[in-house]
């Protein structure tokens, strides 16, 4: 398989800039209701517009529910994970992959110019893959029709 060369602006410009966030000072059932409200697994935690965490099932299963604590009572800001990973428009899908790989992260927000400008997803890497893949075997197949056989 050759490189993946596409940006994650294209995807950005695919899938849409809805960025789904909470602020630090709510509760994690809070949190909870979004994500299931909204169907998703991450949330980023802005606090005055800047991003500061992110905020996803897995820290709510191994921060808050393992350990007993409450959902009502515990903040967002005691479980976030502050060390966010992000990508800029210009990094390629490939690039993408290592960090969710290397990392073992779902969600990476999009930054430019320090301004949180989206979030893609590990599902979203992958159906751009699948769609890629797909049209280039499309071509093959279009080229391998076409092509005269001679005897």
């Amino acid at each position: 398989m050759g490189k993946i060369s596409s940006a994650v602006r294209e995807l950005l410009n695919l899938k849409g800039r809805d960025v789904w966030s909470i602020q630090p000072d709510k509760t994690v059932f809070e949190a909870l209701k979004i994500l299931a409200e909204k169907n998703i697994g991450a949330l980023l935690v802005l606090d005055d517009g800047k991003l500061v965490g992110i905020f996803s099932e897995r820290d709510y299963t191994r921060k808050v529910f393992l350990l007993g604590k409450s959902s009502k009572e515990t903040m967002v800001e005691e479980v976030m994970t502050e060390e966010v990973c992000f990508v800029t428009p210009d990094t390629n899908i490939e690039e993408c992959m290592v960090l969710f790989t290397n990392k073992h992260i779902r969600h990476l927000p999009v930054m430019e110019a320090d301004q949180l400008i989206g979030v893609i997803s590990i599902g979203d890497v992958v159906n751009k893959i699948i769609r890629e893949q797909k049209f280039a075997i499309g071509e093959l197949e279009n080229y391998i029709s076409g092509y005269n056989y001679t005897v």
